[in-house]
């Protein structure tokens, strides 16, 4: 992978909607238009980002020469502008065949590269304000649902020695990612609160054991993540951050119905 210097931290970042790019009233564009200012300045030699919107039953990582734009928005019609987005970042061939080295080595038994699939927007509409310039080789790496949080720390702790490599390793979810029918909160939904208090706390206190049983140890787990992928990024960031990381709340704010949280945090190893 050559040398590079070695990042000590990796990210999990609510990846918001694709609005965030032209919205500058939207609580992520200044968080992630400021980034290499006021959270990260290195400039990563790649970068991993695993994908809450990339769903899959094994461990699956793109590898392209050129990462194509995916308007995946789920069913909700946007503004026609946000279909013309482009973020042609290169792809990252080489990494690619190292996450599947790591994975294989860990005993993750099946291990697969895509050769034709693009970025999705949980990747590049944070990107496109992070690294607008989009010189920095990106490849994705699937969640796999219905598996557990351990199944993805142990996925993070095979790709810890990435960092070394210069890669930044990014989780992109979401802290809570309530039922699109969920009802709309004047204020902020009691038991969303009360499960962002749970995982600000936990967190910060290291208690990452407690985290990866976030199935039953989280509360509220059902009502804040009934769709658990948008939640096992972190446990990624975590596994690879390794075993004595700290972590730190980098960014927080509520979406508009006051029940999706945009929680963000750092995790450096010690």
């Amino acid at each position: 992978m050559g040398e590079e210097v070695k990042m000590k931290e990796t990210f999990f970042i609510t990846h918001g909607n694709p609005l965030l790019i032209t919205d500058e009233l939207h609580p992520l564009h200044p968080f992630f238009k400021n980034w290499k200012e006021k959270v990260y300045s290195k400039k990563p030699k790649a970068i991993l980002v695993i994908s809450a919107h990339w769903l899959t039953d094994h461990p699956v990582v793109n590898s392209v020469i050129l990462n194509d734009t995916i308007y995946d928005y789920g069913g909700i019609t946007y503004p026609a502008p946000l279909y013309q987005l482009k973020y042609p970042a290169p792809g990252a061939p080489k990494l690619a065949a190292k996450v599947q080295e790591l994975l294989a080595k860990s005993g993750f038994k099946s291990v697969h590269i895509d050769k034709q699939r693009g970025l999705d927007h949980v990747t590049w509409a944070p990107l496109m304000l992070m690294y607008p310039e989009a010189d920095i080789p990106v490849c994705e790496l699937s969640v796999q649902p219905s598996l557990d949080a351990t199944h993805h720390f142990n996925l993070g702790r095979a790709l810890a020695p990435l960092k070394d490599d210069g890669v930044l390793i990014i989780g992109s979810g979401s802290a809570t990612h309530p039922a699109y029918d969920t009802p709309h909160y004047d204020e902020v939904a009691p038991w969303a609160a009360e499960f962002n208090s749970w995982l600000e706390t936990t967190l910060i206190n290291g208690k990452y054991d407690e985290v990866n049983e976030c199935e039953t140890k989280a509360p509220n787990w059902k009502l804040a993540h009934p769709m658990p992928e948008h939640f096992y990024p972190l446990h990624v960031a975590i596994g690879a951050a390794g075993e004595d990381c700290k972590a730190e709340l980098i960014h927080s704010s509520w979406f508009s119905d006051n029940s999706l949280k945009h929680g963000s945090y750092k995790f450096t190893s010690i």
